[in-house]
C-alpha cells in the first residue's frame, strides 16, 4: 500500500512528555464515495480495460476493504474507527440500479462505524434514505435537522453516537448542509438549520454526559469546517466531506496540509481532514488524546488506492455479480471524443468547463426548434470527465447520473441575470450552482456582491447572430434542467418567475448522446470565453 504522500505529525503538546494514560486511536475516513463501486480512472470516471491493463485504476469498495482490513491490521492494539462523512449516493450506474441496497451491504461487510448524512442522500426524497438508514448497522449522523415530521426517519437517524474504544467513550456528532432543500429533493418535512449551533448543542449534550473525546463528522465543506473548528468548543478532530478536498503535506495540487489546524474557542488546535472523493483515498489520522481527552497529537495522510492496493476478493466477487445487470448498458459506445473533456469538479464549478459547454449546447440544440434561445445549466450536475477515445453510455451516465430531464420555460432578461447572480454567489466554495450556459455570454466578478453585484456583463444573440446586450425587459425562451427549473440550487427565480414552464422533457443524458451522434463524433472539446471572470 503506497501512502500519497509523508504525512504531517502535530505536536500539541508544547513540548511536554505525553500523560502515562494517553489514548490512541486511528481514525480511518473516507467522504463523497458517490457510488464509486467499481474502479475508476485518474479522471473519477469508470475504468476501462485499458486503464486496467495499464494498472491505471484507483479506488473501488473492493479496494477500500482491502486497505480497511491492512490498516486495521497494521494498528495492532491501537483502537481503529472506520467513519464515512457522508455522500455515498449517486454518481454511478450500481446507485441508479441499486438505490444504496449495495452501499448498505458492502458497509456492513467493511465495517463502517458512523457516517454523516450527505445531501445526495436525498436526491431521491425521504424514502430512498430511510430504507437505507434502516439497512446499515450502525449509526448514520445528521445533527443540524429537524426530523419531528419525518419519524421514520428519526428512527434510524440521530444527531450524534457514543462508540466505545478500549474502555474509552468517543463521541460522534453528524452534519449535514443546512442548504440541502435547496441541493436535493428532501421536500418540505425536514428543517436543515444552522452547522454551528448545532454541533455546539450536541457538543454539550455529550460534554455534560461525561465524554470528554468528540469526532465532529460533518458533510459541510472545508470552509464551513473551518468555521466549526473555531467556534465550536469541546470539538477534537473534524472529518470532512462535500467539497471533494483533498489535504496532504506534499501535495501542491492539494487545498492544505493533513491534517489542517484549526485554533479552536479555548485556543488549543483542532485537526480538520478530509480525503477528496469517488473512492480513490482513505485517509488515516493517528490521534493521541490525554487523559483529560485532550489531543496531544495528530499525524496522519490520506492513502492513494492505486493498483499496489489489491482488491479484496470476496467483495470484488460480489461486485462483478452486481455488475452482470449493467454491463450491457455500460459497454455500449455511443460516440467518440478526440481528446478528453474535462468535467472536473474544479473547473465547472467556477468557471466555463469543457463538459459544461457540451451539455449547455446539447439541450440548447435539442429545444431550438421551440425557439429556445438561451441553456442554463449547473456545474454540480457535471459530476466527471471523459477520456480520449470511445465514448460508452456507462461514461455518459457517470457525467450526468442524476436523470434529469429537460425543462423550457419563459424569462425576462432581468430574471435570466438574477438566476446568473445566484449562479455565481458561491463560487468561493465550489458551489453546485456556478451556471454553464450556451447561446449566453457573461461577465462577471467575485469583488461584486454576492447574489446582487457580481454580474457586469451579459450578452445574447441577435436576430443578424450577433452579441447584443440582454434586455431586461424582454422575454426569452430558456432551457435548463428539471431541477434547477423547481429551485434547486438556489435557483428561486426558475420556479416563481418562469411562464410557459414543462419540466418533463427527454433525459439529459439521452439529448448529449443524440447531440453527440448528430454528426458530432468525434467530439472535439472546447472553451470560447462565454463565461469570463473580470476585475
Amino acid at each position: 500500500m503506497r501512502s500519497a504522500l509523508l504525512g504531517l505529525v502535530v505536536c500539541l503538546c508544547a513540548g511536554t512528555a505525553l500523560p502515562a494514560r494517553a489514548f490512541d486511536l486511528t481514525i480511518l475516513h473516507i467522504n463523497d464515495f458517490h457510488s464509486r463501486v467499481e474502479p475508476i480512472s485518474k479522471s473519477d470516471g469508470p475504468c476501462s480495460q485499458k486503464d486496467a491493463a495499464e494498472n491505471a485504476c484507483f479506488g473501488g469498495v473492493a479496494r477500500i476493504a482491502s486497505a480497511v482490513k491492512a490498516e486495521r491490521a497494521a494498528a495492532g492494539t491501537t483502537p481503529t474507527i472506520l467513519l464515512d462523512a457522508g455522500d455515498q449516493s449517486q454518481g454511478s450506474l450500481f446507485y441508479t440500479r441499486y438505490r444504496n441496497e449495495d452501499a448498505a451491504e458492502f458497509m456492513n461487510t467493511i465495517g463502517f462505524e458512523a457516517m454523516a448524512v450527505g445531501n445526495h442522500e436525498f436526491d431521491d426524497g425521504v424514502p430512498v434514505i430511510e430504507t437505507f438508514a434502516g439497512a446499515v448497522r450502525f449509526p448514520m449522523l445528521m445533527a443540524n435537522a429537524d426530523l419531528v415530521r419525518e419519524p421514520g426517519l428519526a428512527r434510524h437517524v440521530k444527531p450524534s453516537t457514543v462508540i466505545e474504544k478500549d474502555g474509552q467513550r468517543i463521541g460522534v456528532i453528524g452534519l449535514t448542509p443546512r442548504d440541502n432543500q435547496e441541493l436535493t429533493a428532501a421536500g418540505k418535512s425536514i428543517t436543515f438549520t444552522d452547522p454551528v449551533e448545532a454541533a455546539r448543542r450536541e457538543a454539550e449534550k455529550l460534554t455534560a454526559d461525561g465524554v470528554t473525546k468528540i469526532i465532529l463528522l460533518s458533510h459541510s465543506g472545508y470552509e464551513v469546517d473551518k468555521r466549526l473548528a473555531a467556534e465550536v468548543p469541546a470539538i477534537d478532530v473534524i472529518v470532512g466531506g462535500h467539497s471533494h478536498t483533498l489535504l496532504s503535506s506534499t501535495d501542491p495540487k492539494a487545498a492544505g496540509p493533513y491534517p489542517t489546524l484549526v485554533k479552536g474557542p479555548d485556543g488549543r488546535d483542532v485537526p480538520i481532514v478530509q480525503a477528496y472523493a469517488y473512492s480513490k483515498y482513505l485517509g488515516k489520522l493517528s490521534v493521541s488524546f490525554d487523559d483529560e481527552g485532550r489531543v496531544t497529537k495528530a499525524d496522519g495522510a490520506p492513502i492513494l488506492l492505486d493498483a499496489s492496493v489489491p482488491e479484496d476478493a470476496a467483495i470484488k466477487a460480489r461486485v462483478t455479480e452486481l455488475a452482470k445487470p449493467l454491463e450491457e448498458i455500460k459497454a455500449k459506445v455511443v460516440a467518440e471524443a478526440a481528446a478528453p473533456i474535462d468535467g472536473q469538479r474544479d473547473t465547472c464549478r467556477v468557471a466555463e468547463c469543457q463538459m459544461g459547454n457540451l451539455v449547455a449546447d446539447a439541450i440548447l440544440d435539442r429545444t431550438k426548434d421551440q425557439g429556445t434561445t438561451i441553456a442554463i445549466g449547473n456545474g454540480g450536475n457535471v459530476r466527471a470527465s471523459i477520456d480520449a477515445g470511445p465514448i460508452t453510455m456507462g461514461e455518459v451516465l457517470t457525467v450526468l447520473p442524476f436523470q434529469n430531464t429537460l425543462a423550457t420555460f419563459q424569462l425576462t432578461g432581468a430574471d435570466i441575470k438574477a438566476a446568473l447572480e445566484n449562479g455565481v454567489s458561491q463560487v468561493e466554495e465550489s458551489a453546485g450552482r456556478f451556471p454553464q450556459v450556451a447561446g449566453l455570454q457573461f461577465d462577471w466578478s467575485r469583488k461584486g456582491a454576492p447574489g446582487v453585484d457580481r454580474v457586469k456583463a451579459v450578452r445574447v444573440t441577435s436576430a443578424a447572430g450577433e452579441w447584443v446586450p440582454i434586455d431586461p425587459a424582454a422575454t426569452y425562451t430558456v432551457v435548463s434542467n428539471n431541477f434547477l427549473r423547481q429551485g434547486g440550487d438556489g435557483y428561486a427565480v426558475f420556479a416563481t418567475r418562469a411562464e410557459k414552464a414543462y419540466d418533463f422533457g427527454p433525459n439529459m443524458e439521452d439529448v448529449v448522446v443524440a447531440y453527440l451522434q448528430d454528426g458530432r463524433s468525434p467530439y472535439i472539446a472546447s472553451t470560447d470565453g462565454r463565461i469570463r471572470e473580470v476585475e
